[in-house]
């Protein structure tokens, strides 16, 4: 009866030994097939990265660049004039640019007004009274200096017509050709005091630039009933009429 439990229980033991390898062998037949799964295998991302790259990054249509302007194209506002160019012209209509300078008043050809290169007229007018407006023209083709006052001899007189001291200008005036200076004459002065001439001819002297003057007068008609006295006065020669009658 010994016996035959211990045979008994050493085939049991035996039996379990056989059962837990059986086990253990089982265990790892499952691990094996589930490896494939496991997120750490990098075969498992390459499906992903096959989709991934399958789709378009964007649907939007591509906007196309501005095209590059031509070459000499301006640049610029619309508004803006090109650099170089002046929009109103050179002054008498003809617009120019960049490339062609005008030439500047100070390099233009300059010599003193005199007898050879102006007119000179007058005229009687009526405000104020008992004066006259000489007028000066530049006629010559560049410009002249009107320097001082004009020296006037009514009818061949022997003294030369007195000059206002108070109406000196700032500066000589300067004329370009075709502009025009200006000198009032006031034919009397206070009624009584001088003996009063009537005038018919007047003779009109250019002043140099060291203040003597040109042998070569200006001859003119004196307006109709024109009179004067030693008393009257000329003003130096001005840049606008209205100034020359201010006196």
């Amino acid at each position: 009866m010994r016996t035959n439990r211990i045979r008994t229980t050493a085939l049991a033991a035996t039996a379990l030994v056989a059962a837990l390898s059986l086990t253990a062998c089982g265990g790892g037949g499952t691990d094996t097939a589930t490896a494939p799964a496991a997120s750490s295998d990098p075969a498992s991302s390459a499906p992903a990265a096959t989709s991934t790259d399958a789709t378009p990054e964007s649907t939007a249509p591509e906007t196309p660049e501005s095209p590059a302007p031509p070459t000499g194209a301006p640049t610029g506002s619309a508004s803006t004039p090109a650099q170089g160019k002046h929009a109103g012209g050179n002054g008498n209509g003809t617009a120019h640019n960049g490339t062609e300078k005008a030439t500047p008043a100070s390099a233009a050809p300059r010599t003193t007004c005199t007898a050879a290169n102006t007119q000179v007229t007058v005229v009687k007018v009526s405000r104020p009274i008992n004066h006259l407006l000489l007028t000066l023209k530049n006629t010559g083709s560049g410009l002249c200096d009107a320097y001082y006052a004009p020296r006037l001899g009514f009818d061949g007189a022997q003294s030369v017509f007195p000059i206002l001291e108070s109406s000196k200008p700032q500066a000589v005036v300067t004329l370009a050709p075709g502009e025009e200076a200006y000198a009032g004459i006031g034919l009397t002065g206070e009624p009584g005091q001088s003996k009063v001439h009537q005038g018919t001819n007047l003779s009109v002297y250019f002043a140099k630039r060291d203040g003597s003057t040109y042998d070569t007068p200006v001859n003119l008609k004196l307006p109709a009933e024109t009179y004067w006295d030693d008393n009257g006065f000329v003003t130096y020669w001005q840049s606008d009429r209205a100034t020359a009658l201010t006196f």
